[in-house]
């Protein structure tokens, strides 16, 4: 009930509505629809498409954490990684949202109905030419949640604080290179009481994206991201 429901949450639900982020038409005009070739406009096919679920929500002392899940060791690409729900564009969602929405409650049990979607961020490219969609989405109540893990997508579910995409402790970088950009990866290590995991590539570049929106403040680091996670945005 929207009683329920803390105050700051709902300013910031607010807010992200009103975001105005050009990847939220960018994510429209993405859609592969035939339309688009009428308009001139290249959309990226649905092979070459995927969507992400940043949902947000908050711990009893008010503080803001993300769900982050532990990819299974037997899959066949990004296994054991720490990633957001979600994945490939299917032929039957409408759009990334549904995606994003479906694959979270086909991973981890999460009833899109709680999910209360709010805007949706630039696009990240990685080198495989996949592009992923963030969607942020607010969970009213962490305790309606009750996770049903797909043990053959996710080993492990966890959550962590979003600002901690923000700061300078528990991360370190490296720097990489690849067709001649320079540029740097950051890796985020967090510890639950049962695992210790590491955040790191294409996801902790989207949590620090989400954070520094949420937070209206850019990390207290630089970030130097490298130029293949822009390069199917318009």
């Amino acid at each position: 009930m929207a009683s329920n429901r803390s105050e700051s949450l709902v300013k910031l639900a607010e807010r992200l509505r009103l975001y105005n982020s050009i990847s939220t038409q960018i994510s429209k005009i993405q859609e592969f629809v035939p339309k688009n070739q009428e308009l001139g406009i290249n959309p990226i096919p649905k092979s070459n498409r995927a969507a992400v679920l940043v949902c947000l929500f908050e711990d009893p002392q008010g503080h803001l954490r993300v769900i982050l899940t532990k990819r299974a060791s037997t899959l066949s690409s990004h296994s054991g990684e720490v990633a957001l729900p979600g994945g490939k564009v299917e032929e039957g969602d409408a759009d990334n949202v549904e995606t994003a929405l479906r694959e979270a409650e086909e991973e981890i049990g999460l009833d899109r109905s709680l999910v209360d979607v709010v805007t949706v961020l630039e696009s990240f490219t990685n080198k495989k030419g996949i592009t992923v969609i963030p969607v942020v989405g607010i969970l009213w109540d962490r305790n309606t949640f009750n996770p049903l893990i797909n043990t053959a997508e996710v080993a492990s579910l966890f959550d962590a604080p979003l600002e901690m995409f923000l700061k300078d402790e528990n991360r370190r970088e490296q720097e990489r290179e690849y067709m001649g950009d320079e540029y740097v990866l950051h890796f985020f290590d967090h510890e639950t009481e049962n695992e210790k995991y590491i955040i790191w590539a294409i996801t902790a570049g989207i949590l620090i994206k989400a954070a520094s929106i949420v937070y209206q403040r850019p990390p207290d680091f630089q970030e130097r991201t490298p130029k293949f996670w822009s390069r199917n945005r318009q």
